[in-house]
């Protein structure tokens, strides 16, 4: 691909009394001769909901993925809390308090709610000799707290077999939320969810801005965008072509945009 000189990024961002939380800086993702993000430059504001959305291949995973550390930029800056990062894999991104909910969830059907939440960060026992144990107490109440902020009437014992759509989205935000993390990237949190289960991740992302999280969520759900964002952001082959506010603009409008790179006339 190259680069389209007709494209004019359209901005109508509401946020400039914001305190930027990490922003994206000419940021350009190459794969030998792919281009899959050219020239990007997007604020990220603390504790708002950003939705970036575009069809596949307009590079909005791409552009996340160089966010939480599977990629790193061919050129341009990452920042975050005011410094250029660069990371090197999600780990490094997880502790500068970064996580990502991933699509496939990455959950174990056979396995319980606890256990799923903590792999990877188990509370560990030290006082059984020298080995360290999980300590498996403070793991069930560890769930417990979290299923009670996630407003879920869960047992921390039940395996993730028996769970809706919806309490198997929450139990990876769950896991997350262990970390704490400053910003949660959702990626297509709502994708094949029943209506009530798409309402369950609705709420928890609703609760979660209210806890002061910074969120960003890849979508191609327009009506989930619209109920939840407070600025979309528009990508098409690889460029960012808007940032819109949803109470100043429609779905048809932005519908046009990810499916030209502009508005209809």
């Amino acid at each position: 691909m190259t680069k389209d000189d007709s494209l004019e990024t359209t901005t109508t961002d509401v946020r400039d009394d914001q305190i930027e939380k990490a922003r994206f800086e000419d940021v350009t993702k190459q794969f030998g001769r792919v281009i899959a993000v050219e020239d990007v430059t997007l604020p990220i504001y603390e504790n708002e909901i950003l939705a970036v959305v575009g069809d596949n291949g307009a590079g909005k995973s791409t552009l996340m993925n160089m966010l939480s550390g599977v990629y790193q930029p061919t050129a341009g800056r990452v920042i975050f809390d005011g410094e250029q990062v660069q990371f090197s894999n999600p780990s490094e991104a997880r502790e500068r308090g970064i996580e990502t909910v991933y699509q496939d969830l990455a959950l174990m059907d056979d396995l319980d709610i606890a256990t799923n939440i903590h792999i990877g960060k188990f509370p560990k026992r030290l006082d059984i000799g020298p080995v360290d144990v999980i300590d498996w107490r403070q793991t069930y109440e560890n769930t417990t707290k979290i299923l009670e902020f996630l407003q879920q009437d869960l047992r921390p014992t039940t395996e993730v077999a028996f769970l809706s759509g919806g309490q198997r989205q929450l139990v990876a935000v769950g896991r997350s939320l262990l970390f704490d993390p400053e910003v949660l990237i959702l990626d297509e949190p709502t994708s094949a969810l029943s209506v009530a289960g798409a309402e369950l991740v609705h709420d928890t992302m609703h609760r979660l801005k209210a806890e002061g999280h910074t969120q960003i969520v890849v979508s191609h759900n327009l009506e989930d965008v619209f109920n939840l964002a407070d600025r979309i952001a528009v990508m098409y082959r690889g460029q960012l072509v808007a940032t819109v506010n949803p109470e100043q603009t429609d779905k048809e409008t932005v519908t046009d945009l990810l499916t030209s790179g502009t508005p209809s006339s």
